[in-house]
This record gives structure tokens, sequence and C-alpha cells, in this order.
């Protein structure tokens, strides 16, 4: 497809960066599990190694690049694999500043995992850029953006995160997961990679693992290839193909979730039960006027706060529809009590501190009809 940069972006997710097999015309690019590939005459073609590189996990990767705008993807066996393969483009003495309150995996990863690499991470508020500028010493190499924040719904600047790091001579690195290359373009904000858990909104359906990373910048391409080769930690190719099969349908599942996401988050708001709801939709929501200035929808995902935390143990049991699991971006809704799952690695004092309590809950809107899920959730909420 010689012109895929200028097509839109429902067409651009259907038809990718390779629509079908080169070899047969196939409308699916098959799935090559093959471990190596011949030499003929001992010399090497495209292919030579799988770790090295596949035929299905070159479409994934082709085709993160298209959207988002990069130079070349890259996809990894998980979204936790990206991320910290995108992170080994820091060494040892380096340090890094990212959000105070962010996902419970990426938290663990770097408080517990990169010091042990003698890279060091200062987490802030990062909302407020003079915090972030604050946090900036000799030593600092990199700042680690999410936005949204997951689960708080705090909101970065990333054109000014951006500004910073060209400023300062910074990498600027984003988890763009929760808004997805159709709702938020961090290439064009200025951002220099783009980190997604492809296991959530991209694959869509709750049935594979995965992670993928790209960038504009030529050099950090080489260097984040050598790694990936180096390293191993690769998706797979049957993986590869689930992932590919899933980002065709991105588009129509999240307008679907999104519009389900801003009617159960006004219905909440307005529940005798709820203290409080958090959602980028939200005509009173703090930080509406910047998300609306750098994302283009408010996306699938909302948090509510009980006014009680012992009607999180009857709602959990009552509702029948949402599955309760740490996740988020299927086609079903998927109910999450970040206390105990997405977020239990991190200290409960932490926890409390950031405002993650007990009585906190995340819902990823599914596609399933509102009026079934509201149903179902008002019956857990009356319990």
């Amino acid at each position: 497809m010689s012109q895929e940069k200028n097509l839109r972006p429902a067409t651009r997710l259907v038809h990718q960066a390779i629509d079908r097999d080169p070899t047969t015309g196939a409308s699916v690019v098959p799935i090559y599990p093959a471990s190596t590939y011949h030499h003929p005459g001992g010399v090497g073609g495209e292919y030579d190694y799988a770790r090295s590189g596949n035929p299905s996990r070159q479409q994934v990767e082709d085709a993160i690049a298209l959207l988002e705008g990069g130079e070349r993807g890259f996809a990894y066996a998980s979204g936790m694999a990206a991320i910290g393969s995108a992170l080994a483009l820091l060494k040892s003495g380096d340090h890094l500043i990212a959000p105070d309150d962010l996902y419970g995996g990426s938290w663990r990863y770097l408080s517990q995992i990169l010091p042990q690499q003698g890279i060091e991470a200062t987490f802030v508020d990062m909302a407020d850029l003079a915090k972030v500028e604050e946090a900036i010493r000799p030593e600092t190499r990199a700042i680690f953006v999410e936005t949204p924040s997951n689960p708080l719904f705090n909101i970065t600047d990333l054109r000014g995160i951006a500004e910073i790091g060209r400023r300062c001579g910074l990498l600027t690195l984003l988890d763009n997961t929760f808004m997805t290359p159709l709702l938020q373009r961090p290439f064009e904000l200025g951002i220099d990679v783009a980190i997604h858990s492809g296991t959530k909104f991209l694959g869509g359906h709750s049935d594979l693992l995965a992670g993928l990373v790209t960038t504009a910048d030529p050099d950090l391409v080489k260097r984040l290839k050598q790694f990936q080769n180096a390293f191993g930690a690769v998706l797979s190719p049957f993986d590869s193909f689930l992932l590919s099969r899933g980002i065709k349908t991105l588009k129509v599942r999240l307008e679907a979730a999104q519009r389900n996401a801003a009617i159960l988050a006004e219905r909440l708001q307005q529940h005798s039960a709820v203290a409080r709801v958090l959602y980028p939709g939200l005509a009173d929501f703090p930080g509406r006027v910047l998300h609306e200035s750098q994302a283009s929808g408010a996306g699938a995902i909302l948090t509510f706060i009980l006014k009680d935390e012992a009607a999180v143990a009857p709602l959990l049991e009552r509702v029948a529809l949402p599955i309760i699991a740490p996740s988020l971006g299927g086609v079903e809704t998927i109910l999450t009590h970040c206390w105990s799952m997405s977020h239990a690695a991190i200290p409960a004092e932490t926890k409390l501190r950031l405002g993650i309590g007990k009585g906190l809950l995340r819902i990823s809107a599914g596609i399933e009809d509102v009026e079934d899920l509201w149903d179902d959730l008002a019956q857990g909420l009356a319990a």
C-alpha cells in the first residue's frame, strides 16, 4: 500500500501497512510459526531468526508505526515488556522522572526493578509542570508520562512536557494505552516515544498479551531494535495475528465503548451511593480543557469512588455483566477494584496519599447495550 499515510484513520486500521499476504494474495497475513529461516547458499535474507524478525510480527510493528506516525514499531510479549524495553534506552547512573499516580505495574518496575539497574526514578505530580522542572537533576535523562493517569485521571500537559524535554535534552516517553493512536497523537505534540499495552484497546478482546513501542526518531529506532533483538522479549506469531485482527476494529469498538462510558459516567455522578466520578467527558472534570486540547475524545474508561467503602464487596458480588478483573479495553465491560487489583503492588500508605482508596473502582466500558450495563450496575449499587 503506497498511499497508506494519506488514508484516514478507519481505513488505516483495516488495511494497516500490509493488508494481504504478498505471496498468495490471501486477505490475512498468515501466522508464521517458524523459528528460523533458510539462508540460500549461506546468504541470509530479510528474515534470519524469529527473535530478530517474523512476518506476522512485522505486520503489527508496521501497523503501530503507521497509526502513530512513527518511523518504525516494535512488538513485545506484554505491555510491561514494552515499557521495560523502552526504558532500556537509559543506562546505569541515569535519572528518570515519572508520575506519582502511575499504573501499579509501571510503578513496581520503576521503583523496584530500575534501581537494581542503577537507574533512579523520582515520582512527582505531573499535572504541575513546575514540579517536573524542580525534579530535574544533572543526571536526569528522561520523563515518563501517563495521561490520563491510571486510575485518578490527572491530566499532564504533553506539549509542556515535550518543551521541557527539548529545552533540557531529555527523552520523553508516553504510555498511550488509555487513549490509543485514535484519540491522542504523541508525536504531533512533541513526544519522542509512544508505548502501548496491546493487551488492552488495540487487541480489544481480552484474548492476548502484547506490548508495542514506536518512535519517529531514526536514532531511537536503531537503539530500540538493537535491544529488542538482544533481549528477545518479542511478540509471538499467533498473538501478532490476534493483535492485527483486533486493530482492524479499533475505531468502531472504541467509539461504541466511549459512548457507553459517557452515559455511565453521567449516571454514576447522579447516584446517591457515589461520592465522585472521574472522567474527562464530564462537564465539571477539572482537567477537561487541557485534555481536549491534546486529545480528540474522552476515552472509554472512568473511575468512581463510593461514599461507603463497605459497599464495594456487595457491588462486586452482585454485578453480573462486567468481568471483575485487573485489565481494560475489551469488548466486554471490565470492573476493577484498583486497591486490590491493578494497583496492588503500590504500598497502602502511598495509595492513600495519592487518593487511591478502597472505595475506588475503575470501569472500562465495553460495547454491550448501555441500558443493560446500567441496570446491572444500579442493582449492584442498590445493595
